[in-house]
């Protein structure tokens, strides 16, 4: 029982080690926020964001990573 949970919190470690570092490199991904999706609405002095297509992304990547994660542990 520990041996698997120990192992799927060393690969979430390594998974976040390694986003931080593209993060840290890159700076800032120049297409999260500016997807065709996303709505932006600026008036005289009020301004609206909400990142819905980027949202979407995040989370499609987010759940292939979570099922691949459950492919390589299902042994």
């Amino acid at each position: 029982m520990f041996a698997h949970l120990s192992k799927v919190i060393i690969l979430f470690g390594v998974v976040l080690i390694l986003l931080g570092g593209v993060m840290y490199l890159f700076g800032r991904l120049p297409f999260l926020g500016k997807l065709p999706g996303d709505i932006h609405i600026q008036k005289n002095n009020f301004s609206f964001y909400f990142p819905l297509a980027s949202s979407i992304l995040i989370s499609l990547i987010l759940s292939l990573l979570f099922i691949l994660i459950n492919i390589f542990f299902r042994k």
